[in-house]
């Protein structure tokens, strides 16, 4: 079995005030392995973003551990998580965050522009052109987003994601701000990225669109519902610990 890119034991966030703690996750665990497509769905307000946010290091735990492609993030510093979320981790909005004032090629080119890593004027374009193409956009990269369309700009910030090849791809409500030909079309467009081996953490309040993951966890009060047999048997290797 390979190991995992996402894992989380115990992880609890709790928002306190002098009168009360607030649960936005308890005692969660999960693993997601290398190559699973694994949706976060649940009620507004029962902790997918708040799960989100700390699985890309944009926040941190209360209590907990976890490892991110084999390195333990739990208790890292703002600096060495910056730069561990610019080399492993790859974010798709709901809002597509893309620069208007920069072309296409030029709006996925960035996480590498910023990356600690050195890359060559050829290495950045073989890779966005490589990027291009496997979101079929290769016609657009001279392009400004604001020439195209919400579907063709969710595809430019997929693209964006993939750039610096992370260890795994978490995407926050894809299709929030399309409308439904243009959200299949990108629900498409994750399976065969996933299919093609891109680790995929989606966040999304669609049931339909949460059924094209292969592994699906629910969120509730904080807490992962515990998943039936064919959930387990998927491959993600999740579990829910009740607090």
């Amino acid at each position: 079995m390979s190991n995992p890119k996402i894992k989380v034991e115990n992880l609890s966030k709790v928002f306190s005030t002098e009168e009360v703690d607030t649960y936005a996750l308890a005692d969660v665990s999960l693993n997601i392995l290398e190559g699973d497509y694994v949706s976060v769905s649940g009620p507004s307000g029962c902790g997918k973003s708040t799960l989100l946010s700390i699985l890309g290091l944009l926040d941190t735990p209360t209590s907990g551990q976890y490892w991110l492609d084999g390195i333990d993030v739990s208790k890292i510093g703002l600096s060495q998580s910056a730069e561990i979320r610019c080399e492993k981790i790859g974010f798709v909005f709901q809002q597509f965050n893309l620069i208007d004032e920069l072309s296409v090629a030029d709006n996925i080119a960035l996480p590498l522009r910023y990356s600690r890593k050195k890359y060559s004027r050829d290495e950045i374009l073989a890779r966005v052109h490589d990027c291009l193409g496997k979101v079929g956009m290769q016609n657009r990269a001279g392009h400004k987003p604001n020439q195209l369309s919400g579907g063709q700009q969710q595809r430019i910030a997929i693209a964006r994601a993939l750039v610096a090849q992370p260890a795994v791809l978490l995407v926050d409500e894809p299709t929030g701000n399309l409308d439904s030909r243009n959200g299949d079309a990108i629900m498409e467009l994750l399976g065969q990225l996933n299919a093609a081996g891109t680790t995929i953490c989606m966040v999304t309040h669609d049931p339909r669109y949460a059924n094209f993951a292969r592994t699906q966890i629910n969120l509730l009060d904080g807490k992962i519902q515990l998943p039936g047999e064919g959930a387990h048997g998927a491959g993600g290797g999740l579990q829910g610990v009740a607090a």
